[in-house]
């Protein structure tokens, strides 16, 4: 049996980080949701 978390900063930001947010519509809400909260950091990358 695998590990269940194996991290990998490429499937991260390529899953979370801003510019897969930006692609979609859901993704931009989240987006805006974090500036209004005032985030330091709006995605994984």
């Amino acid at each position: 049996m695998q590990p269940t978390y194996r991290p990998s900063k490429i499937a991260r930001a390529r899953k979370c980080g801003f510019r897969a947010r930006s692609k979609s519509s859901s993704g931009r809400k989240v987006l805006a949701n974090r500036r209004k909260v005032g985030r330091k950091r709006l995605g994984a990358s």
